[in-house]
């Protein structure tokens, strides 16, 4: 079963309800957010945001669904790189209640997949904060290797953060 479907501008509603949910759950992971980003215009505008960057080639946007086919979170290929590079960055969430259940590691997958074949990357990139250790099981298991520490890499929960950084390379591309 595939749990992945791109991401379409009536998913708003239920990302809405996600992360008003999960607002305390995702907040140690997550950048420091405006209170208009957990309003119904707020994630209108962040799908809108991430479908123009689809559109431009310079991301890709999928929505995380569960047994049901509902939507339980979100996926995402951010600053792809073309030319020389063919690489992208790898960001998801996923809802407290949809957690061990696998479905974070099959959307990654999907998501390498995807990545490696019609989108024709070469590498995919990602970075958790030391103490994310679900999200690290989750990379390591779909083929991620640890590459790097990056100290103070981004703003998570209004802090700069240390990240550990993974990465996966295609297979099927030859040195």
């Amino acid at each position: 079963m595939t749990v992945l479907r791109q991401l379409e501008p009536s998913d708003a509603a239920a990302l809405t309800d996600l992360i008003c949910r999960n607002r305390a759950f995702l907040a140690p992971w997550e950048p420091a957010r405006a209170d208009s980003y957990f309003t119904l215009e707020g994630q209108q505008e962040a799908v809108e945001l991430s479908l123009a960057k689809q559109a431009e080639g310079s991301g890709f946007s999928q929505v995380i669904l569960d047994e049901t086919s509902a939507v339980a979170g979100r996926i995402n290929l951010n600053n792809i790189v073309r030319g020389a590079f063919q690489s992208a960055s790898v960001g998801y969430w996923l809802s407290e209640d949809a957690g061990g259940r696998g479905l974070a590691t099959r959307a990654v997958n999907e998501l390498a997949e995807l990545a490696f074949g019609p989108l024709e990357l070469h590498r995919l990139e990602a970075g958790t904060v030391p103490e994310n250790h679900r999200s690290q099981a989750v990379l390591l298991r779909c083929g991620f290797e640890r590459f790097g520490y990056a100290p103070c890499y981004l703003q998570i929960a209004g802090r700069w953060r240390d990240h550990l950084l993974f990465q996966r390379l295609n297979p099927r591309m030859d040195d």
